[in-house]
């Protein structure tokens, strides 16, 4: 996109959830994309701490001008049983949100708490930081 507008600001953004399992150690959790591996993504958050990790970049192709950082977010997700996740799996269908779960939804009944920075990361574009960038960057906000 950057190469098509080279006088243009680009931003990009995509998130994963990183979930640590006693055995297996850090699993990276990204869009499920189908029901059933949706359901297997929230039966292991169940009980569990997951960080949501979102990196941004903000391109200008003209000038090589690149701006990127990443927010991570804590959520504890509450013990959950397999009719809580089949009804909001069912309900929200959040087969492109990173692991699962979306927090703009009925996804907030499944936390214990959310701890961040940013509350706008979790739901993929963290807005705080990113302003900062664009006014570094030479826009007046607001």
């Amino acid at each position: 996109m950057a190469l098509q507008h080279p006088d243009s600001w680009v931003i990009g953004s995509d998130q994963a959830a990183v979930r640590v399992d006693a055995s297996l150690g850090e699993l990276i959790l990204g869009k499920p994309g189908t029901e059933a591996y949706c359901i297997e993504q929230l039966r292991g958050c169940s009980g569990q701490t997951l960080s949501f990790v979102t990196a941004v970049a903000v391109v200008r192709h003209n000038g090589d001008s690149v701006h990127e950082f990443t927010d991570t977010t804590q959520v504890i997700f509450r013990t959950l049983d397999d009719g809580t996740i089949a009804r909001y799996v069912a309900r929200e269908a959040p087969l492109d949100c990173a692991g699962g779960f979306k927090s703009e939804g009925l996804g907030i009944t499944l936390c214990e708490s959310i701890n961040g920075v940013d509350p706008s990361a979790l739901i993929g574009l963290p807005l705080i930081r990113l302003s900062k960038v664009l006014r570094d960057v030479g826009f007046e906000l607001p």
